[in-house]
């Protein structure tokens, strides 16, 4: 009974079924798959049921719920069931068509190898630092692109009703121009459409809008975003740069101690 515990709190071997169960749903997304594959894909949930209910026994139910991955690991058994048990279930007793729905979820089992990569820990806070440094800076961004989506909503919206017919469509317009990708089929659009003067105009428009928004505004978002993301390690840098410092300072206090007694 050890040896099961074990080998399912065993890192390797949870691995190396995901890695297994990730191949198996790949080889039938692609079509590939047949009547092994299912009892493959099956056999590897009932693992993840197991192993589940090996951690409750170890660990307690506060204690596994607890930690953050136990959480999604748990959340992803917990929604593979029903789709395991409509397999079971003869098709003309019941339909269970919508329960094979969640099939399709068994993809997130994909991020269960999170947790296996080194470091994954701290990269997940750094994000979180970012995100917490950086939120007031996308908000105003954000509350920019609806305010011109608003406005080229108004001025553009007869002229060039495929970018412009709504405010939905304005703003993703707008944050289309923001990200810098095939930014200039929308000023050409709206310059065909117009006398050659007010077509000019509105390039330049639109050029200005991109340099605000899409350089110049997504360049100070990534770089805060960048900045707080290394934020950490800077200061585990910074720590062990005193730390050595005050190294070097009591070696040098203590040579010169060395070199002359009568100060002491």
């Amino acid at each position: 009974m050890d040896r099961i515990k074990n080998l399912f709190l065993n890192d390797k071997f949870i691995l190396g079924i995901i890695l297994l169960n990730a191949i198996v749903i790949f080889l039938q997304v692609c079509d590939i798959g047949n009547k092994w594959m299912e009892i493959i894909d099956v056999a590897c949930t009932l693992l993840f049921m197991i192993e589940m209910g090996v951690k409750h026994a170890e660990y307690g139910l506060k204690g596994y719920w607890s930690s953050s991955w136990n959480r999604l690991d748990g959340i992803l058994v917990i929604i593979s069931i029903p789709s395991v048990i409509a397999l079971f279930i003869p098709s003309h007793l019941m339909d269970l068509s919508f329960l094979m729905v969640l099939r399709v979820l068994r993809m997130f089992r994909f991020l269960r190898v999170l947790h296996f990569f080194p470091n994954i820990s701290q990269i997940i806070a750094g994000f979180k630092l970012a995100v917490h440094e950086s939120w007031a800076v996308m908000f105003c961004f954000l509350i920019l692109i609806i305010v011109f989506g608003i406005i080229n909503c108004n001025l553009f919206h007869d002229i060039a009703p495929a970018y412009f017919a709504t405010p939905l469509d304005s703003i993703y317009s707008v944050f289309r121009i923001c990200t810098v990708e095939g930014w200039y089929d929308i000023p050409d659009a709206i310059a065909a459409a117009t006398t050659p003067t007010v077509g000019r105009i509105v390039r330049l428009y639109f050029c200005l809008l991109l340099i605000g928004g899409g350089i110049i505004g997504m360049s100070f978002i990534n770089s805060i975003f960048v900045d707080a993301m290394a934020a950490d390690n800077n200061d585990d840098v910074k720590d062990k740069l005193d730390e050595l410092e005050r190294k070097i300072d009591k070696l040098l206090e203590e040579r010169e101690n060395k070199e002359n007694p009568t100060n002491r």
